[in-house]
């Protein structure tokens, strides 16, 4: 059995158990006074009854884990060690919380593959080892030293400064129960539901600034993360390839099946771009950062020349292409779409001096190095004009060529999903630089609306983890969490079938259109009864796997049918 121990704090603890389709136990790791123990007296708020500060936090990560109990199913116990801690803070910016897993799994019996897990050599964490083994892996895990927590599956820690003078003054943790967090405080059960998720699996192992692996192991999310200008997934890469792919933003996707069949659901059609239609040395489309204010982009597009708006070097801005200041080519501009640069003063005031010069648009380069480009922030409703940002190396590009005529359309593919390729296979977060804690183990902000799972919490987002309103329980499906909902280490069904009720052979058309006799007699289907034997999901894959392969050596079914059917089994 290979086992890994990841660094922890510990404190001192007290149990809190939560229960649903998977019970989840809160451990209380602060300190008397502090955290969750903290005595402050306080009102109820949106339907937290707790009295005391410490008891309303605890309630909410209590209600955070009900709601992760009830979307997963699994026969052993998870365990959460949580506590306030101090976190990185500044006046602008803070860490809300961090979790991950405690311990990771492989090569469970020594042979390449645990009970339940689907590949060998991979790394799984504790809670989905424990959930497809069917027993508790942290038995496995020597006991911990006298006086010290116990053994859990998952650490979560919560920043205890968030509001303070210094850490987002006046942007408290809202600790209501009913998701109407008011003004600008953050919503804690919503930060709570995104750490407890990663402690579930979502996120890579890897480290992404040098793409070294723990004992040079894969591990189950990197099976599905792939780089498509590669044509590899993480597991499959060396670390320069993965430390590379880190940074690869829009060409680093989800590669599962269940994400990519519910993205349809969830994610609204529509991804902004910008297409350079000339001059021919720079032809193409680009990635742009849409404005929070402004007309948005639309499907029939904005066409026009660009030009290299121009403004006094003075106290509202020292550069002579900020357009911080009325702008002085203001007769080149009209008519036209406007170059403007980062920087100095708010994206508001540049797009309102370019409107005012009679511009069409305004391309917002940045100033500084990284990709992909981030929106326009701000608010002014007197602004009638789109607007979008586009790199510092775009925009660099487009400046060199503005002599030879520079001519872009500024619009919405609609035939995309906005967060997805073309293929329907969503972005993850893969922003250059690398930001280690966020880089690979999120989606990519540009998913519309936005995911639990992007590296900021928004405040659009609903208390639900699965479709039609979030993707995070499909990626947790992906990765193992097939549904149980008897906890008995079988997928839904499985236990209900018999061989009796077999009737016919199960084959996909080619055009992937029909699925002749998957239904039998009592509602059982042919995944159900190809693994009844099974003792849990994995050994059920595993079974089918072996069939579907000699169904295609006899010639009964063809390579695009035994992968079709081993998809669907692999995810029920």
């Amino acid at each position: 059995m290979r086992r890994l121990l990841l660094p922890l704090l510990l404190l001192v603890a007290a149990v809190a158990p939560a229960f649903a389709n998977a019970k989840i136990t809160i451990v209380n790791n602060d300190v008397a006074g502090s955290g969750f123990n903290d005595p402050t007296p306080v009102n109820p708020v949106g339907g937290n009854t707790g009295t005391t500060l410490g008891a309303q936090r605890l309630n909410v990560i209590r209600k955070a884990a009900e709601i992760w109990g009830d979307a997963v199913d699994s026969p052993i116990e998870i365990t959460v060690l949580a506590n306030f801690v101090p976190l990185t803070c500044t006046a602008t910016a803070a860490t809300l919380g961090s979790a991950g897993p405690r311990f990771i799994f492989s090569d469970f019996t020594g042979d390449g593959l645990f009970p339940g897990a689907e590949f060998p050599n991979v790394w799984y964490p504790s809670d989905l080892t424990s959930k497809r083994a069917g027993v508790n892996a942290l038995d496995f895990v020597p006991p911990p030293p006298a006086g010290t927590p116990p053994n859990t599956d998952i650490r979560a820690r919560f920043n205890v400064n968030l509001g303070r003078t210094g850490c987002l003054t006046g942007s408290p943790f809202y600790l209501g129960l009913d998701d109407a967090e008011p003004g600008t405080t953050v919503n804690l059960l919503t930060v709570a539901i995104h750490e407890l998720s990663h402690g579930l699996g979502f996120l890579s192992f890897a480290d992404v600034s040098t793409g070294t692996q723990i004992l040079d192991m894969g591990d189950v999310y990197g099976h599905y993360l792939l780089d498509t200008a590669a044509g590899l997934t993480w597991n499959e890469m060396t670390n320069a390839q993965r430390t590379a792919s880190a940074i690869n933003s829009r060409r680093l996707v989800w590669n599962g099946d269940t994400v990519r069949s519910d993205a349809p659901s969830v994610l609204s059609l529509g991804r902004p771009f910008m297409r350079v239609n000339a001059p021919a040395a720079i032809m193409g489309l680009y990635e742009v950062g849409t404005a929070a204010f402004g007309p948005a982009l639309t499907a029939v597009g904005l066409t026009g020349d660009v030009v290299l708006a121009l403004d006094a070097a003075d106290a509202a801005g020292p550069s002579t292409t900020d357009a911080c200041s009325p702008l002085t080519n203001a007769a080149a501009v009209a008519g036209r779409i406007a170059l403007v640069d980062r920087g100095t003063c708010g994206f508001v005031v540049k797009v309102k001096n370019a409107q005012n010069a009679g511009a069409r648009a305004v391309i917002v380069a940045d100033n500084a190095a990284g990709s992909p480009p981030a929106g326009l922030g701000g608010a002014d409703p007197t602004i009638t004009i789109p607007s979008v940002r586009i790199t510092q190396a775009d925009g660099a590009l487009v400046k060199s060529q503005l002599g030879a005529g520079v001519n872009v359309t500024l619009g919405m593919d609609m035939t995309v999903l906005s967060g997805a390729d073309a293929s329907g296979r969503v972005f993850m977060n893969a922003p250059n630089p690398v930001v280690p804690g966020s880089s690979v183990s999120h989606w990519d902000p540009i998913a519309a609306p936005n995911l639990l799972m992007e590296p900021n919490i928004n405040t659009d987002l609903t208390l639900s983890v699965k479709p039609p309103q979030d993707l995070t329980l499909s990626l947790l499906r992906d990765i193992g969490w097939f549904p149980d909902a008897d906890n008995d280490g079988l997928a839904n069904g499985l236990d209900s079938c018999d061989a009796s009720d077999l009737r016919d052979t199960i084959f996909i058309g080619e055009d992937d259109t029909e699925v002749p006799n998957q239904i039998f007699s009592d509602g059982c289907t042919m995944s159900d009864l190809l693994n009844v034997d099974a003792r849990n999901h994995g050994g059920a894959v595993s079974d089918a796997t072996h069939l579907l392969n000699e169904w295609r050596s006899q010639g009964l079914i063809t390579d695009k049918e035994r992968k079709k059917i081993h998809d669907e089994l692999a995810h029920q």
